[in-house]
């Protein structure tokens, strides 16, 4: 998923570095990693961005997780849903972003009381599950160090 993601953006951003362009880079991440879904069907959010009922699957085509799995997936589908739910023509994307963090950080955080369903972790007794998931973790790092990169 990071790989689909990230690809995207980066061409998203080629010799450009703006917060719109940061926020279109993260739209063509999302969108990215929806196109990977057979039958996605488009939505009514803004800016065309499509958003198929089996979001939460994709992972799962991919490793077997989904959404309250313990899982990386955690963190990025609250950032998704805070992206999309937030982001209309002419609201501000680094407050967009900021609100795509936070939803990120509290999802990451959620996961340090959730039993694994997927990913190594569902290997290990829940009981030494006493962390955030590392996965959950790093999306929330990773879209705050590009807030933070923004804002400076």
């Amino acid at each position: 998923l990071y790989g689909l993601f990230l690809t995207a953006a980066a061409q998203s951003l080629h010799g450009r570095s703006s917060s719109p362009a940061w926020a279109d880079a993260m739209d063509a991440g999302i969108e990215a990693m929806q196109r990977s879904v057979p039958g996605a069907v488009e939505s009514q959010f803004p800016l065309g961005i499509q958003i198929p009922p089996e979001f939460p699957c994709i992972p799962h085509r991919y490793g077997g997780a989904a959404p309250g799995d313990r899982t990386m997936l955690d963190s990025l589908f609250a950032a998704a849903q805070a992206l999309h739910s937030l982001r209309s023509p002419g609201a501000d994307p680094l407050q967009v972003l900021a609100a795509a963090v936070q939803s990120a950080e509290a999802a990451a955080e959620a996961t340090r009381h959730m039993e694994a369903g997927a990913g190594r972790a569902s290997y290990i007794r829940s009981s030494r599950l006493e962390q955030p998931d590392p996965g959950a973790v790093a999306v929330a790092a990773v879209l705050g160090a590009v807030l933070q990169g923004l804002q400076d």
